[in-house]
């Protein structure tokens, strides 16, 4: 039987491919889990059909957590000045109850990236830390793969207007669509086959690199001279995760990077952002860090400098690097051409580095024991936080115990 290529594929078939992917790739659904999907209101239709492909996949039961930009906005316009360490409990409790009873949360991360920008960084900051505080327990379970969880996005209309500021409000939408759905492999007449197979390809890419064993990767590119350490005994993730009762699962879709745990004594140089950054509703550009001994010793950028400053400043943690990920230029979401103003796809568009905490997947023992993590190298942070570096000129060394130098990348592509 003759299958329909990607161009014979209704909108409603490529959604709900979409929704397919997300549950069994993504989540990579068990029967009897139960479910939680967190959905901005406006991305409602995937929310619902994500719903009935975890049932069809044979979930106990899903739920849906709502959000809302204009809620949020509506905050940091009009409450109170000393309002902003209040959280709601409830939202994320909702999220440790799911993964306590052995659940699988999945995420429609989408906002407005210039949601907030002319709010009080201190508001933005102090309401930050005060949600991260009370996650911590949450996101230490993430960390440790613990559960089975998955990022995904879908448009908002003011994100699509900035990526196609040329187009109608409803073409701006559609074409964002169209670039989600290549993106993802959902306009395939095979789609969880071709994730199997760039999944392999991912596989094989951190199995070298962790076996390689480098003591330090050297970046060097435009402004960029940047040495990271590497955590000993590190390991290198891509692809697909699992969780300590074997379920596989893929935490990002559209993935195409391979990353690992940089030691947080030992980064020392300085990095420019080669993309801007769309954190908590505002955009920053142009970042600048510079690194003595592992830790954030200068910062600035071109935009949004005071809400960099006020994230570095979140804890000690968040001054220091827990990750490090490297991406082929020559990625599908790279040679697109758009600039998404959403780390889920930028972030696969370029190397990048990551503020705050490692996950304790990438060190040897560092989810079995605290200690090894700490020992060994690991970060801890209230925050994690990516920004993109690469580009087409950057070169990437991997530095190795004795000294010596091998390439790993030339002119943002793999040669290793």
């Amino acid at each position: 039987m003759t299958q329909p290529n990607s161009s014979e594929l209704s909108f409603e078939q490529k959604l709900q491919n979409y929704a397919d992917l997300a549950v069994q790739v993504g989540l990579g659904l068990s029967a009897g889990q139960r479910v939680l999907v967190q959905s901005p209101v406006d991305s409602a239709p995937l929310a619902r059909a994500i719903v009935r492909s975890a049932y069809k996949a044979g979930a106990s039961f899903a739920d849906v957590r709502w959000d809302d930009d204009d809620v949020q906005k509506a905050r940091f316009e009009l409450a109170p000045e000393d309002s902003f360490g209040e959280i709601s409990k409830w939202r994320v409790d909702a999220e440790l109850e799911t993964a306590n009873a052995g659940g699988a949360v999945i995420a429609i991360r989408a906002t407005n990236p210039n949601l907030h920008a002319g709010a009080n960084p201190v508001n933005l900051a102090t309401h930050q830390r005060a949600l991260s505080t009370y996650r911590k327990p949450y996101s230490l379970q993430v960390m440790t793969n613990q559960l089975n969880w998955n990022l995904i996005t879908a448009p908002l209309p003011e994100s699509a207007q900035l990526i196609f500021p040329e187009a109608s409000p409803e073409e701006a939408v559609q074409l964002y669509w169209d670039a989600i759905f290549k993106a993802t492999r959902a306009d395939q007449a095979d789609p969880v086959g071709a994730w199997k197979e760039h999944l392999g390809k991912l596989h094989a890419r951190k199995q070298i690199l962790t076996d390689k064993q480098y003591a330090a990767l050297h970046f060097k590119g435009g402004e960029t001279d940047l040495t990271v350490g590497l955590a000993d005994d590190h390991i290198w993730g891509g692809g697909t995760s699992f969780t300590p009762s074997g379920t596989e699962f893929t935490a990002n879709m559209p993935t195409e990077e391979v990353w690992t745990a940089p030691h947080r004594l030992r980064t020392e140089g300085t990095v420019v952002s080669t993309k801007p950054l769309s954190y908590n509703g505002v955009l920053l550009s142009g970042i600048r860090v510079h690194f003595e001994g592992g830790r954030v010793v200068e910062a600035s950028a071109e935009s949004g400098q005071d809400v960099l400053r006020q994230l570095i400043d979140t804890d000690e943690g968040s001054h220091r690097l827990g990750e490090v990920a490297l991406v082929p230029n020559s990625s599908p979401i790279s040679q697109s051409g758009l600039f998404f103003y959403n780390t889920l796809y930028d972030e696969n568009a370029a190397s990048h580095i990551a503020i705050g905490s490692a996950y304790r997947f990438n060190i040897e023992g560092g989810v079995e024991n605290s200690d090894t993590f700490d020992a060994k190298g690991g970060n801890d942070s209230l925050l994690h936080v990516d920004w993109m570096i690469g580009s087409p000129e950057m070169n990437v060394d991997g530095i190795t115990k004795d000294g010596s130098r091998e390439p790993v990348m030339r002119a943002g592509e793999f040669v290793i």
